[in-house]
């Protein structure tokens, strides 16, 4: 048998805010990423209702929410490895030495999908409040075979004035209510 194609939602910098059309965007998911500056704990509790949650501490998560979430974060996926945390300017190792395909980070606040010597440099960009100018996007990887894609969805263009967000948010709670999801705390391993 095969390996199955895997679909990861992968969002960041929400900074206590979390839009239907994120919601909307990131639904049907396999997994979420969550880069960091979550902003406020329900965020992840609310990205549980779509799949399973991987989220990282960022600059701005303190308090009770800063406990819970670790600085790095490692995914193992069909194989494929994945190095999660907020600041890319705090990676403080050759991604390839230590046999990672990809690294996602937030922080910036700008979306970004970059190869650099055969390794996925990936940031979802801000889903939040908007900062200057930049547009507010989520992000997707899809995992198969062994190959990753990786797209960047404006969720403002592609949702929010499309006015797909509440219909899709309501099939997204109702296909979640029908299995068990959760926040994942630690590295994990998604099976087969």
């Amino acid at each position: 048998m095969g390996m199955q194609m895997r679909n990861i939602g992968v969002i960041s910098d929400t900074h206590g805010l979390l839009r239907p059309s994120a919601i909307a965007a990131l639904s049907p998911s396999d997994l979420i990423i969550h880069a960091g500056d979550v902003g406020r704990a329900e965020i992840l509790e609310e990205l549980a209702i779509v799949a399973s949650v991987v989220a990282v501490r960022g600059n701005i998560d303190k308090a009770a929410l800063a406990e819970k979430l670790r600085e790095r974060e490692v995914l193992e996926l069909d194989g494929f490895r994945v190095l999660i945390l907020h600041d890319l300017a705090e990676l403080n190792l050759d991604p390839r030495q230590g046999r990672f395909q990809a690294v996602i980070f937030g922080h910036s606040h700008q979306p970004l999908i970059d190869w650099r010597d055969g390794v996925l440099y990936f940031n979802p960009g801000s889903a939040g409040p908007r900062r200057f100018r930049l547009p507010v996007t989520v992000g997707r990887l899809t995992i198969a075979q062994g190959e990753v894609s990786a797209k960047i969805i404006n969720i403002e263009t592609e949702f929010e004035k499309a006015g797909a967000s509440p219909k899709r948010l309501l099939r997204a709670m109702a296909r979640a209510a029908r299995g068990v999801q959760n926040v994942v705390a630690g590295s994990i391993s998604v099976p087969r």
